[in-house]
C-alpha cells in the first residue's frame, strides 16, 4: 500500500508539474487580455460571420468569451444578452464542442496530439452543428428565459490589479490541477497495482473495442469523460508513458474526447438558461461516437507502425 501511494503521489507531482507548465502562463496571457482590446477585435472580426450560423452579430460576445476564458465566461457572455431558446442552443452546443481552446488545445499538444487536427475538430464541429441546426429546427423563436443573472466582477482598477488578477488565477488554476490530478493518479496507482484496472478495462472492452481502439485506452475514456480534458490528461500521459497505449489509439481517444468531454459539467451548466438539455447532451455523444468509429474504420495503419519513429518515442517518455 505505502509503495502504491509514493509512486502514485511522484506521479501526481509530476503530472501536475508537467500540466501546470502550460496551465499557468496560458491562464496569466488570457487573463491579462481579457481587459485588453484584442477580444473586442476578435468580436468585431466574427460578427459578420454570425448570420450564417443563425445568430445575431452580439452573439460573437459569449462565443468569444467561452473560447478564450472557462466555461463560466461564456454563461455570463449569454447572461448578458437578449437571444431566443434557438440562439441559446446554438450557442451552446458550439460551445460545447469549441470552448476553452488555448488551454486545452494546448494541453492536448503536450499529450503529443497534434494541435492543428484538436483545433481542427472542435472548431468544425461547432461550426458544422450550428449551421445544422440552424437549417433544420424551426422552432425556439421565444426569447429564452433565463433561471438566474449572475452578477458580473468588478473590473480591476489599473495594471496592478490586472496583473494581480490574472497571476492569481494561474496560481488557482495551479491548485485547482493538484487538487484533482494527486488523488487521481494515487487511486490509478493503486487500481493498477491491485488489479482492479485490468479487470475494468474488461468491463470497457466492448466500448473501446466499438470505437476502434484497444482495452488500455479505456481509462483515458473514462478520465476525460467525467473531469474533462485538461484534468483527463494527467491519465493520457501516464497511459502513455505506462500502459503503452498507440498513437493511433490516443488520437482516436482524444478526437472522441473533444467531441464529449466533462459530460455531467458540461451539460448541466445549460440548464439555468432555459434550453432542452437532453438534446445537447444527445448531440455530443452522438457526434463523438460518429466521428471516432468513421475514423477509426477509415485509418487502417496498425498500432505498432504508428509508434516506430524514434522522435515520436522520445515525445512520448519526456512528457
Amino acid at each position: 500500500m505505502k509503495g502504491s501511494l509514493a509512486k502514485g503521489w511522484k506521479a501526481g507531482l509530476a503530472t501536475t508539474w508537467t500540466l501546470g507548465k502550460v496551465i499557468f502562463p496560458v491562464t496569466l496571457l488570457v487573463g491579462i487580455l481579457r481587459h485588453t482590446p484584442v477580444l473586442d477585435y476578435l468580436i468585431q472580426a466574427i460578427t459578420p460571420l454570425m448570420g450564417l450560423i443563425g445568430l445575431r452579430g452580439e452573439a460573437a460576445i459569449p462565443l468569444v468569451l467561452g473560447n478564450f476564458l472557462n466555461l463560466y465566461a461564456r454563461i455570463a457572455g449569454i447572461l448578458t444578452l437578449d437571444l431566443t431558446v434557438k440562439e441559446v442552443f446554438i450557442l451552446a452546443v458550439m460551445l460545447s464542442f469549441s470552448h476553452n481552446l488555448i488551454i486545452e488545445s494546448t494541453v492536448a499538444a503536450k499529450v503529443g496530439i497534434k494541435l492543428w487536427l484538436i483545433l481542427a475538430v472542435r472548431i468544425g464541429l461547432a461550426l458544422l452543428s450550428a449551421a445544422v441546426i440552424n437549417l433544420v429546427w424551426r422552432g425556439g423563436s421565444e426569447m429564452a428565459q433565463y433561471g438566474f443573472i449572475q452578477k458580473s466582477e468588478a473590473a480591476p482598477n489599473g495594471w496592478g490589479e490586472i496583473l494581480l488578477d490574472a497571476f492569481g488565477k494561474g496560481l488557482l488554476g495551479i491548485v485547482q490541477l493538484a487538487a484533482i490530478v494527486i488523488p487521481l493518479m494515487l487511486i490509478m496507482q493503486l487500481l493498477k497495482d491491485y488489479g482492479w484496472l485490468t479487470v475494468f478495462s474488461k468491463w470497457m472492452a466492448p466500448v473501446t473495442r466499438f470505437l476502434g481502439m484497444r482495452e488500455n485506452t479505456s481509462m483515458t475514456l473514462v478520465a476525460g469523460l467525467t473531469i474533462g480534458l485538461a484534468y483527463g490528461a494527467g491519465v493520457m500521459i501516464q497511459a502513455v508513458k505506462e500502459d503503452g497505449v498507440s498513437y493511433r489509439d490516443l488520437t482516436l481517444a482524444f478526437i472522441f474526447l473533444v467531441s464529449c468531454h466533462a459530460v455531467v459539467e458540461d451539460t448541466l451548466i445549460f440548464v439555468p438558461l432555459g434550453i432542452p438539455v437532453l438534446p445537447l447532451f444527445l448531440i455530443r455523444v452522438i457526434t463523438a461516437v460518429l466521428l471516432t468509429v468513421i475514423i477509426a474504420k477509415l485509418w487502417k495503419q496498425p498500432d505498432s507502425s504508428a509508434r516506430k519513429e524514434p522522435a515520436n518515442e522520445k515525445k512520448y517518455h519526456s512528457v
